[in-house]
């Protein structure tokens, strides 16, 4: 009777490993696919960020461009006005 409990506890004793053996894998293959899920979150707003900047850029860019030709075009029509002559050719001086 005693080998009889001997073997049972040896059986219950390998399923108990195996079972932990792979409840190690299936966590270890959580935890490598939730490290995957992040690097590529933290990818996608890395350059969620970088096309934010890239357009604020561009806008910020473009109204100063129109601003510097507003300027020049206000500053175009008083020379013309002061001097008697066409835009043209007060931006032309």
């Amino acid at each position: 009777m005693r080998k009889i409990a001997l073997v049972a506890a040896a059986v219950a004793a390998l399923g108990v490993a195996a079972c932990s053996e792979g409840t190690q894998d299936a966590a270890e293959t959580t935890t490598e696919s939730a490290v995957a899920d992040t690097e590529a979150n933290l990818d996608a707003a890395g350059n969620t960020v970088e096309a934010g900047a890239v357009e604020a850029g561009n806008a910020i860019e473009g109204a100063a461009t129109d601003t510097a030709v507003a300027a020049d075009n206000a500053a175009a029509r008083a020379e013309a006005d002061l001097q008697n002559e066409t835009v043209t050719e007060a931006q032309a001086d």
